[in-house]
């Protein structure tokens, strides 16, 4: 019974280390190899090879925007891009406020006034009144670099994509994000999601090296009109549509050269929020989305998904049953002969671990609010499931709060 409960427990242990750090660390070992073997000529097919400057429609939908929509549209128009090829659509999803009429005095190109049926469905309808061969997205208040367009566009140069997204950084405060790109030293706010999106960022640049990206982020993103996927209106874009494309026989792939900066929410409390929220959408994408089904998947892109999604999903579920499985062997060894100081050791870095973010809702410490980040981000995933199953999920959303 002792040895079966060991080997429970440090499983449970090896996965949570595999999906936090050790599949970061072998594919980027990987990608460096990979690195060294010369790159093969692309294989052209059927599919529509994109001109060097393509017609492209960019879609904001926005909710209530009315703050934040002008210095969105201003910011689209600015692009390096030619004006000509650029169609900017706005569409409002059931705006109560001023958001179409500020869209229109900022100079949007098209303003859709739309009943409240979520972003999803609002993107849907802007797609369908585009003209562009591709079709760009982005959150109306992510403000993007001025040559993203043209490094977005770049992406689909390879006819085998389908989906190409950027890089966003999250900033502290309005101020912050008009400095692009980042001042080194920048000053994060008390939420660390700062820490957590470099690391992102950095795995998904080698996930779109070596196949497809395995999820993507609504600041700056876009398809081809022909890759373009209707989803079910819960289930957002950013997980929903690059394991889709791989499904369906495209690439799914990350320009880092295209940029966007994006406020986040200011504190800890309300990333666990937000992320909470997030994951009410995220678990249907996974039980009844298609990501679970590995047809269309090769081998190689089905071990990331398990490894960098689902097992990541699942890590509050892992970190309950390694802190039982602890518990149980530190009290089967109570008696006699004591128990292992292997498992005194973990079982303490546990209690250290909770310690130190309870902490952090107290003393402003670095280490603290780290803590304090890893363990309320980790527990979101159980709650946004908690939420799906008890009343489901709605297509809507509203604004997270200090994010404008």
């Amino acid at each position: 019974m002792r040895t079966a409960l060991e080997i429970f427990f440090w499983a449970c242990v090896a996965l949570i280390v595999w999906t936090q750090i050790g599949y970061a660390l072998a594919i980027g070992a990987l990608t460096r190899l990979l690195a060294l073997v010369p790159a093969a000529s692309l294989d052209r097919d059927a599919r529509t090879t994109i001109p060097t400057n393509p017609f492209v429609s960019l879609i904001v939908a926005a909710h209530d925007e009315q703050g934040v929509i002008g210095a969105k549209v201003r910011n689209a128009l600015a692009l390096d891009y030619p004006r000509e090829l650029l169609e900017l659509i706005v569409a409002c999803d059931g705006c109560s406020d001023a958001t179409a009429l500020r869209a229109r005095e900022a100079g949007a190109d098209v303003v859709l006034e739309l009943p409240r049926g979520g972003k999803v469905v609002a993107q849907d309808v802007a797609v369908e009144r585009a003209r562009g061969e591709i079709v760009a997205f982005s959150d109306a208040n992510a403000l993007w670099e001025s040559g993203a367009l043209r490094e977005l566009v770049g992406g689909f140069a390879d006819p085998r994509v389908g989906y190409v997204c950027g890089r966003v950084r999250f900033v502290q405060s309005s101020d912050d994000a008009g400095r692009v790109p980042p001042v080194a030293g920048e000053r994060q706010a008390t939420n660390q999601e700062g820490v957590y999106w470099r690391y992102e960022m950095a795995v998904r640049a080698c996930e779109s090296r070596l196949c497809s990206v395995t999820a993507g982020n609504g600041a700056i993103y876009a398809t081809r009109r022909e890759s373009y996927i209707v989803v079910d209106p819960v289930m957002g874009h950013d997980l929903s549509f690059p394991f889709n494309m791989v499904k369906h026989g495209w690439r799914a792939v990350e320009v880092p050269g295209a940029g966007a900066v994006e406020k986040m929410v200011p504190t800890i409390e309300g990333e666990w929020q937000r992320k909470r929220r997030m994951m009410s959408h995220t678990w249907p994408i996974v039980l009844r989305g298609g990501m679970l089904s590995p047809r269309g998947y090769t081998p190689g892109y089905a071990s990331m998904i398990f490894s960098h999604r689902v097992l990541r999903y699942g890590t509050p579920f892992l970190h309950l049953l390694a802190l039982a499985a602890n518990v149980a062997l530190v009290a089967a060894g109570t008696g006699g002969g004591g128990a292992p100081s292997i498992y005194i050791v973990t079982l303490a870095l546990q209690i250290v671990l909770l310690a130190a973010a309870g902490l952090g809702g107290i003393l402003p410490a670095r280490v603290l609010l780290i803590a304090r980040y890893y363990v309320l981000t980790t527990a979101s995933p159980a709650a946004g499931l908690w939420d799906w199953l008890r009343h489901g999920t709605a297509a809507s959303w509203e604004v997270a709060e200090g994010t404008r």
